[in-house]
């Protein structure tokens, strides 16, 4: 291939900065630890899956603000395939013993997980909605502002219920309007109009019930894949540190494990008992 504009022909490593994405890796421990590359690996290729995800999720709610089912289903269909993929990624990270973390752990200082800024926007994507998550980040940094803009913006489910509201019957309008900086709750209208549009066809833009269906199905299996990598997140930690604080002060795997079976599309699940 020829880059246009210039006389060096685009390669593989230049088109991937190759050299660039190699030096990336910079562990601080003496030796260095053999274990912390894999650790290093792992985290930063975790961050390089919640950039597509986020790519891929606002792509979504374009979709769905256009109407187009076919494409926001298959968008969502993705970003599950990616989460499985992370879920695949603790597996490798479990080949490193609780000792073998140990001998690097305390080079790693105040840095931690919490201060992932793209997961705090990942959250946000999937509705949830507190002032804790942008607490670790210093106010007018980038990461700050980035979350900020997240919170204050419709989340995938906010996006669905618009899309719903404009299309069928059911959805009170006090919930589609409402502030994106209010954490959801649960309503029993969405339920019953969730119900609706499973058990009857529904034509939307030319699309029926199988299209509208299937990208409900679609947005459980992302709630359940979300909740399957905050599982396999908690017991890969307390596997590595028991019950000890987490690096940056944390308190580990006490606070994930208080995030498990709290789903992000509740209406979905809360269904389910009336088919």
């Amino acid at each position: 291939m020829n880059n246009a504009g210039s006389n060096r022909a685009l390669t593989y490593s230049s088109y991937l900065k190759v050299p660039e994405l190699l030096d990336l890796q910079q562990p601080v421990s003496a030796g260095p630890e053999h274990d912390e590359m894999l650790f290093i690996v792992i985290h930063q290729s975790y961050e390089l899956w919640f950039k597509q995800m986020i790519h891929e999720i606002r792509q979504a709610q374009r979709a769905l603000d256009a109407s187009d089912l076919p494409r926001a289903s298959a968008l969502i269909g993705r970003v599950r395939v990616i989460l499985k993929h992370l879920v695949s990624q603790i597996d490798i990270l479990e080949t490193m013993t609780p000792l073998q973390f140990g001998s690097f752990r305390d080079r790693l200082e105040a840095a931690s997980g919490f201060q992932s800024a793209q997961f705090r926007v990942l959250e946000a994507l999937f509705g949830r909605r507190s002032e804790a998550m942008i607490s670790h980040f210093a106010k007018g940094s980038r990461e700050y502002q980035m979350i900020d803009e997240a919170l204050a913006s419709p989340s995938l489910w906010d996006s669905l219920l618009r899309f719903l509201s404009r299309h069928m019957p059911g959805i009170p309008q006090e919930v589609a309007t409402r502030d994106c900086r209010v954490q959801y709750e649960a309503n029993s209208k969405v339920e019953d109009a969730l119900l609706h549009a499973y058990q009857h066809s529904i034509q939307v833009g030319g699309l029926g019930l199988e299209d509208l269906s299937g990208l409900l199905e679609r947005l459980t299996d992302l709630d359940e894949g979300m909740q399957e990598w905050r599982y396999r997140h908690v017991k890969m930690v307390e596997r590595t540190i028991g019950a000890k604080s987490g690096t940056g002060g944390s308190s580990g795997a006490k606070y994930l494990a208080s995030t498990l079976f709290q789903p992000s599309f509740p209406e979905l699940w809360s269904v389910r008992s009336r088919f």
